[in-house]
């Protein structure tokens, strides 16, 4: 208990407080989150307490552990991991403490009268002998039972956080915890922790691994060491592997689990007896796969056999005809290597459309979807927002998210369009299909039917998706299905240095700037250093551009960089520029090391289907109260309200990371190249940049981190097995049959 003034001094000293709520300022029943003032005896004011919490009501006791903070616009508070609450003993406390709401069929004025038949002994008799409620009018039979079971409920809850707090589990935690598995889940943490780093979010198996320490299980368990081994298959996958070879994976994994290599290897027979992992041979390397991510691929061959045979269902349309038609239509002119291309995935049910900029993808997709027909079910997505609006803007019909084409459900994230309720369609078509990932595309192909056509456009070259694997690089390789390369950069398309120097970087030759005194549309700047990029970097986005291009600071230049660290990194550069741009913000608010002001530039980091905001869309912050904790962002006319305890789903965005920018274009580009950045400069990430610009890039490069990017000799390999499945060349059957 403290005894005397809190001080800033000990910011990142574990402490424990003990006090009363006075005031409730702000919870959030779905998270828990919650800010309150607390009075602590020996202090003459009360404190702010910041923490989470299933509910909380004036006059409850409070004892937390954590630490005191001192926050930018609230100065000092007390953050909270652990926060355990105990109901009031004086009657005025109870009377309000059980008219909260937290006991359901209790409200203020059932309240008042339980307490003036039991007084401060009301809580006691609730909980021990609830038929004495009967003796309070109003309460009958019924009544008094389902006031017994909801206050059970809630001490359920208690004795579960302080059950979990007294083994150091944080009460944010626990909370998560008792969602995902109610009345079971200190069964399930008992039995098998790990389930925790599989099954609730924000729990990792360092998280999991240290509640299973605590209690008391073996560091050499079974149980941990075939935990350990899924993690390390599942951090491989957040860098895009669907699995690893042996001998890459078992040091990285007795390195997380702190054990030898040889218990390591014991564990993985355990493993693939279980069925956990699967064991497969790829490219003469023996190689281990998560169970979920192998079965995922293995579908996805199994799924693009079965789409791909037959005839799509015009195919006996007079091709020569309908391309000469488009042609009228258009008022284009078909290059010979266009007619190919559309020859070829015309007459194929699954095939693929892939080449650069500027090589007309657009186009033979246009003339295909008029080839097709207009009483033809056609579906056209693309991975993301951005890119399914550009979609839709380019063919003039309508085009959906992969996710809002297959109808997924906000609150569980399953898709309702499966393999039992199909798609009604003749055609689906996905455009910048680099980006789609193993999980989505296994989610797409088991949504369409046998009898539907199926075609991939995107840019092989490009960045593969965030999310593991590289379906449309391995669809391709395979050799098994239809594929229109296109390489012919377009008349039009060869006057802009942006295409070319894209096409340029993509062979591994420097891109040229424009020559001195003449305007073009691509220019390399040279830096000395980060703090020379920094300082040019802000007078181009500034002055530069807007004074000699005329384009909007604020809405139409974006920079994109490598990485998220470092002086050069998104997190510096968006301070950097929010100074800059933005200087009369006003109060900001502070949430995870990112700051928010009003007219700040940001970016919707997560898709959310009950605003209509996607993974990528760019917005403004128009608004800021406190009071009513609530920020207003304005995307381009679709007004969206987070609270504080919400601004996860948004990062500022005057800088973003070239991975995030996928599937975007941007009218004018400003690229930062350090070697600071030298693990992620690789050929396909500054080749990726180049072409998410529409009409100007500006490249501020150090030229030896330049020539390192398009040189490629930092390419990493990504290990998949779907090439392998798709041409049949898997290895053993035996293991192969494991993963279906």
């Amino acid at each position: 208990m403290s005894t005397s003034e809190p001080s800033p001094a000990p910011e990142t000293q574990d402490a424990r407080i003990t006090g009363t709520i006075e005031h409730v300022t702000f919870h959030n029943a779905e998270n828990g989150f919650l800010v309150v003032k607390l009075r602590v005896p020996g202090q003459r004011t009360a404190i702010t307490l910041v923490g989470h919490a299933p509910s909380i009501v004036r006059g409850e006791q409070v004892d937390a552990i954590g630490e005191w903070t001192t926050d930018r616009t609230h100065g000092l508070q007390f953050r909270a991991r652990q926060l355990m609450t105990k109901p009031p003993t004086a009657g005025e406390a109870v009377a309000r403490y059980l008219g909260s709401g937290m006991v359901p069929g209790i409200g203020p004025a059932l309240a008042r009268r339980i307490v003036e038949k039991f007084g401060p002994k009301a809580i006691e008799v609730i909980e021990k002998e609830p038929m004495r409620l009967l003796d309070v009018p109003g309460i009958g039979k019924a009544a008094a039972q389902r006031i017994a079971r909801g206050w059970n409920d809630q001490k359920a809850l208690r004795d579960l956080l302080e059950f979990l707090a007294e083994r150091g589990v944080p009460t944010v935690h626990a909370m998560r915890i008792h969602k995902q598995f109610g009345a079971k889940a200190r069964e399930v943490v008992e039995s098998d922790p790990f389930r925790l780093a599989r099954e609730v979010r924000g729990i990792d198996f360092t998280g999991a691994d240290a509640i299973a320490q605590r209690f008391g299980l073996d560091t050499t368990a079974p149980a941990r060491l075939r935990a350990g081994l899924s993690h390390a298959l599942e951090d491989a996958a957040s860098d895009g592997h669907t699995g690893l070879p042996l001998a890459d994976l078992i040091p990285r994994a007795a390195k997380l689990l702190a054990v030898d290599e040889d218990t390591v290897a014991e564990a993985v027979a355990g493993a693939k007896e279980s069925g956990e992992v699967v064991e497969a041979e790829v490219e003469g390397v023996t190689c281990l796969f998560s169970r979920r991510l192998a079965e995922a691929e293995s579908f996805i061959a199994e799924r693009l056999a079965v789409l791909r045979e037959g005839k799509p269902a015009w195919s006996d349309v007079n091709l020569d005809k309908a391309a000469k038609d488009f042609e009228r239509r258009a008022k284009v002119s078909l290059s010979a290597s266009q007619r190919e291309a559309l020859a070829l995935v015309a007459t194929g049910k699954v095939s693929v459309v892939t080449g650069g900029p500027g090589v007309g993808k657009t186009t033979i997709l246009d003339a295909l979807l008029g080839l097709v027909g207009g009483n033809r079910r056609i579906a056209l997505a693309a991975p993301t927002g951005r890119a399914a609006r550009r979609m839709s803007d380019q063919t003039g019909r309508e085009a959906k998210t992969i996710h809002r084409l297959l109808e997924i459900d906000a609150a569980t994230g399953d898709f309702r369009r499966a393999a039992s309720n199909p798609l009604e369609v003749d055609l689906v078509v996905i455009d910048e299909a680099s980006m789609v990932d193993t999980g989505l595309m296994a989610a797409l192909v088991a949504a369409i039917p046998d009898e539907a056509a199926l075609i991939l456009v995107g840019d092989v070259d490009q960045l593969p998706s965030v999310g593991p694997g590289q379906v449309l690089g391995d669809i391709i390789a395979s050799q098994t299905v239809p594929v229109a390369r296109l390489t012919e950069i377009h008349r039009q398309a060869k006057s802009s240095r942006i295409v070319v120097n894209a096409h340029r970087i993509n062979h591994g030759e420097l891109p040229e700037t424009t020559p001195a005194g003449e305007t073009g549309d691509f220019y390399i700047i040279p830096m000395s250093s980060p703090e020379d990029g920094i300082a040019k970097l802000k007078e181009v986005v500034s002055r530069r551009i807007p004074g000699r291009f005329g384009f909007d600071p604020m809405r139409e230049v974006q920079v994109l960089t490598p990485m998220q660290k470092g002086p050069l990194g998104a997190r510096n550069l968006n301070v950097e520029l929010a100074g800059l741009l933005n200087p009369r913000a006003g109060t900001r608010i502070e949430r995870g090391g990112l700051s928010y002001g009003v007219g700040d530039r940001v970016m919707q980091v997560e898709n959310d289907y009950d605003h209509d905001v996607f993974n990528g869309d760019m917005g403004r912050i128009v608004s800021i109260d406190r009071e009513d904790d609530e920020i207003v962002v304005d995307f381009d006319g679709r007004v969206v309200t987070y609270s504080s305890n919400g601004l996860d789903a948004l990062a500022p965005a005057y800088a973003v990371t070239i991975h995030k920018a996928q599937g975007s274009e941007y009218p004018a580009i400003v690229i930062p190249l350090s070697g600071q950045h030298y693990p992620m400069l690789a050929r396909n990430l500054i080749y990726t940049a180049v072409t998410r610009a529409r009409q100007l890039v500006v490249l501020i490069a150090e030229p030896r981190a330049l020539e390192i990017a398009v040189s490629g000799r930092n390419a990493r390999r990504r290990w998949t097995r779907l090439q392998a499945l798709l041409t049949g060349n898997t290895g053993n059957a035996e293991q192969e049959t494991a993963a279906t």
